[in-house]
């Protein structure tokens, strides 16, 4: 098997996670896990696996200009604290496939950001394709009151879920000159660490108030599988499958996201796929395809999907 049939694998089991993810963490929490004590595990948890994996396979210490410091901290904040700590808050409240669908506005973000922060120029078909793509949405939040699925307040959860995708944008924006000048790995272990000295004092509480006494061996099977699978393996393969495909590329099986946590969540939490979340989705896709491609003629785009 060559590199890129492997990278393309890598691929479909990072989006895959990413997909069961939703319903994972949506099975322990908040029945027996509060979402900021359930994310202090998972960073601490994810943060330890990338310094050891550090540890273990390079040879070779990396210094870390003066300069670049503060946008390490600055990824921490945004590409894991407030990244997840809003996502897990938002997940509480809405359903899987609604918060997957959210998530589809990433790209979009990212275009916003970089218009902003990269003066990036702009283009009619972005536009449009800006406004269909944060219409789907905002169908989605208007639409969210207390529907089936495991959510309790919907449009509240998904205006969480849109403000960690805007942080999760800003943070690829900031950190993309870092990963030209570092392995990605070097990276990822600083921003997690980072990540973990933000959270612990907002999940320190929560998670003390956990009584694992309560958890089944599905539970701990559940929280296991977020922290190992959804975080760390999908932060390496997707790091992997950047090192052998154009970003591009990478960042398109970010459609199949909502298409694995759609199945998932239909089967295992009794969500409910309605005429509403069909629209939201086809506006999302839309304005994706547009903002990355145009009209017409494909033109290349690379959007970095970390």
């Amino acid at each position: 098997m060559n590199n890129t049939t492997k990278a393309h694998l890598a691929l479909l089991g990072t989006n895959l996670f990413y997909g069961a993810g939703y319903s994972a963490a949506k099975y322990v929490m908040p029945r027996l896990i509060e979402p900021l004590g359930f994310i202090l595990i998972r960073v601490s948890v994810a943060a330890a696996l990338f310094w050891l994996s550090y540890l273990l396979g390079d040879k070779y210490r990396t210094k870390i200009a003066r300069r670049d410091w503060l946008i390490l901290a600055l990824g921490g904040l945004f590409g894991v604290a407030i990244n997840q700590m809003l996502f897990f808050l938002g997940l509480e409240q809405t359903t899987p496939i609604h918060a997957s669908l959210v998530m589809m506005t990433t790209p979009l973000l990212i275009t916003v950001v970089a218009l902003i922060v990269l003066r990036e120029k702009i283009t009619a078909w972005k536009i449009f394709g800006l406004l269909l793509g944060i219409a789907g949405a905002f169908l989605l939040m208007s639409a969210g009151k207390n529907l089936s699925g495991g959510g309790t307040n919907t449009a509240l959860g998904d205006l969480l879920v849109f403000l960690n995708a805007t942080s999760y944008a800003i943070y690829l924006v900031i950190i993309k000159p870092l990963m030209t000048r570092y392995r990605p790995l070097v990276v990822i272990r600083w921003v997690f660490l980072f990540g973990f000295i933000y959270v612990l004092p907002f999940g320190w509480g929560q998670f003390t108030a956990i009584e694992w006494y309560r958890f089944t061996t599905t539970d701990y099977l559940a929280v296991a599988f977020t922290v190992i699978c959804v975080t760390y393996l999908a932060y390496l393969w997707n790091i992997y499958a950047l090192g052998q495909l154009n970003a591009s590329t990478a960042g398109a099986y970010i459609y199949l996201q909502p298409f694995f946590a759609g199945i998932i969540s239909v089967i295992f939490m009794d969500e409910q796929v309605t005429t509403v979340k069909i629209i939201a989705a086809l506006l999302i896709f839309a304005g994706v395809y547009l903002v990355n491609f145009g009209f017409g003629k494909m033109k290349t785009k690379e959007v970095n999907n970390v």
